[in-house]
């Protein structure tokens, strides 16, 4: 039997949509088991979205979990290589739901290798593509962990006061950035970079130019080279329209490093679409090469399309 695509989910006729997409830019299909040893997920918590594992005993007395995430996997799966691995995934993840634990669809890509800028672009380009193909009205939130983390540098060394500010940035807060620079006894001139570096949200034209005007090292300014390179490439293929800049978007400096990107579309609060440049993963679990990825979740389609029916179902009058 044949389904047509009205017959189908909203997160399959996705997933169909993704892997097309995925496959006609060489993407290969990676398939991975559902379960995983429990110390890469032990070792690497905080790389998680979700902190919640579920474990169980193999027949070997081996402590194992259902994967909570795919990309742990595949680099612990791979090898170094010469070139470029190119690969997708369509997976089922397992986290923790109000009532337990729920199975997730997750898809998404990871390139891995010797990580140039086209191989970036590449990737970004594909993350907007997805987000195109889940709905009309999406955005991509780009940033650069070296921008925010060039400015905390010059502020602080110490890991607790980094984190703070780093919370703080990810709120957005200038009022909290301001006052753990107060506590730590930071310039003004710093103190005011950073808070209104938290704030800089917007197109690519408008933010970088200002944000230009609060830089204090080659750090920040090569940051903002960068984003400026992949802002003029994305212009040039046509997919600038729903492109912004957001410096607080942050990630785990233990795993993340440069480009970083979160993916939202109407509907849904929360990011559907999350990824960027992942060298310093890939160096805890001792490999020598880089890797840029993304992962779109699935889960809130199916929910958002269930409200939209459910309010056209309730949405009429009595005459």
């Amino acid at each position: 039997m044949i389904l047509n695509d009205n017959e189908l989910l909203p997160s399959e006729r996705a997933v169909y949509a993704l892997r097309t997409l995925y496959l006609s830019f060489g993407y290969r299909r990676y398939k991975v088991s559902k379960f995983e040893e429990y110390d890469l997920y032990a070792e690497n918590k905080s790389f998680l979205s979700d902190k919640s594992i579920l474990t169980f005993t193999d027949t070997d007395g081996r402590l194992m979990a259902l994967k909570p995430d795919i990309t742990l996997s595949i680099i612990k799966n791979t090898k170094d290589s010469s070139g470029m691995q190119k690969v997708f995934y369509n997976e089922c993840v397992y986290i923790a739901g109000c009532s337990g634990f729920k199975e997730i669809m997750q898809t998404g890509l990871e390139c891995i290798g010797d990580i140039d800028k086209n191989s970036t672009a590449e990737v970004i380009s594909l993350a907007y593509e997805s987000l195109k193909r889940l709905s009309g009205s999406f955005l991509l939130d780009v940033s650069h962990m070296g921008f925010i983390m060039g400015l905390i540098n010059e502020i602080t060394v110490d890991g607790a006061q980094r984190m703070k500010l780093m919370h703080a940035v990810s709120a957005k807060s200038a009022y909290a950035v301001r006052d753990v620079c107060e506590q730590i006894g930071a310039g003004a001139g710093y103190a005011d970079a950073l808070a209104e570096a938290c704030l800089l949200y917007g197109t690519p034209g408008d933010v970088l130019s200002r944000a230009r005007l609060l830089v204090k090292n080659h750090e920040m300014e090569s940051s903002l080279d960068t984003l400026e390179n992949i802002s003029r490439d994305m212009a040039e293929g046509g997919l600038s329209e729903n492109l912004r800049i957001d410096f607080s978007v942050l990630n785990d400096t233990n795993y993340y490093n440069g480009i970083i990107f979160k993916g939202f579309i109407d509907g849904i609060a929360q990011s559907v679409l999350s990824g960027g440049r992942y060298d310093s993963l890939l160096s805890r679990l001792g490999r020598k090469q880089g890797a840029v990825g993304f992962a779109v979740y699935l889960d809130g389609l199916d929910r958002l399309y269930a409200d939209m029916v459910s309010e056209d179902v309730g949405g009429g009058s009595i005459d």
